[in-house]
């Protein structure tokens, strides 16, 4: 048995004991009936919001949010799960792409546009993703979360991912993250030409006491780099994007207006 399928079986068990058809559980969590069914029987990767508001009506005393926790885990592919402990643990996340956002600033409607890309997953496996990758961005809402500073190539703003109303509330979404103060989002406008950004995206993460490690992806899989050689070489990349890059305010307002111009 799957933790999924453990958890679906917990989540039954307990609505059962506690008197409730799906449907009473569904009204009780604000949550539609068919989304609860899904669940219960393992077709359907339940959010946090969605485990929290069960656990509570439910009184199940944490176990189906810690339940959520491990599937969360497990629904991530093997190689980025140590990554996903970096992103817990550094004071500092600084990240540059240049062809896809973040996934730590993806809507849903654009992260099941970029995973379900060609048909290559199974309808289920993007679904699963889908729900980890909005999980994943918690890490920027928690109680001292780290300070992210996100380095977009302009293109990005204007490659059409999921449709006109996708991309409209997707940049709408970046403003607002960038009104947050630990968020920062800056802008290599297009007129800048060949720069060392072009060569591909990279994460650095920082620890408190000034250590840091790169996390580089590929088509196939992704890795967490600490060999001290590398991680210079990635930071000296970070500095060169970070200086083509336009001011805060200049960014919000290029955003801004690329969401009216094109996207409106």
């Amino acid at each position: 048995m799957s933790t999924l399928e453990f958890l679906a079986v917990e989540l039954r068990r307990a609505r059962t004991a506690a008197g409730l058809s799906q449907e009473d559980l569904a009204q009780r969590i604000n949550y539609s009936q068919s989304l609860v069914s899904m669940i219960e029987q393992a077709r359907r990767t339940p959010g946090l919001d969605f485990m929290t508001r069960a656990d509570d009506v439910l009184d199940t005393d944490g176990l189906l949010v810690r339940l959520q926790a491990l599937v969360h885990i497990e629904s991530a592919p093997p190689w980025f799960r140590e990554w996903m402990a970096v992103e817990q643990e550094v004071a500092a996340l600084w990240s540059f792409e240049v062809s896809v956002l973040p996934g730590l600033l993806q809507t849903e409607d654009y992260a099941r546009a970029v995973l379900a890309t060609g048909g290559l997953l199974p309808e289920d496996r993007a679904e699963r993703l889908v729900t980890s990758r909005l999980q994943r961005q918690a890490v920027l809402t928690r109680d001292r979360p780290p300070q992210f500073v996100a380095v977009l190539d302009e293109q990005i703003l204007h490659r059409p991912v999921g449709g006109r109303a996708v991309m409209r509330a997707q940049l709408a979404h970046l403003v607002e993250l960038g009104r947050r103060p630990h968020i920062q989002i800056h802008v290599v406008p297009a007129d800048v030409g060949e720069y060392p950004g072009l060569a591909g995206p990279f994460v650095l993460g920082c620890y408190e006491d000034g250590t840091r490690v790169v996390h580089l992806d590929t088509p196939l899989h992704g890795q967490v780099i600490d060999r001290p050689e590398d991680v210079a070489n990635l930071n000296r990349r970070w500095e060169a994007v970070r200086g083509e890059a336009l001011s805060r305010r200049q960014s919000a307002e290029l955003i801004a207006k690329v969401a009216e111009e094109r996207w409106s």
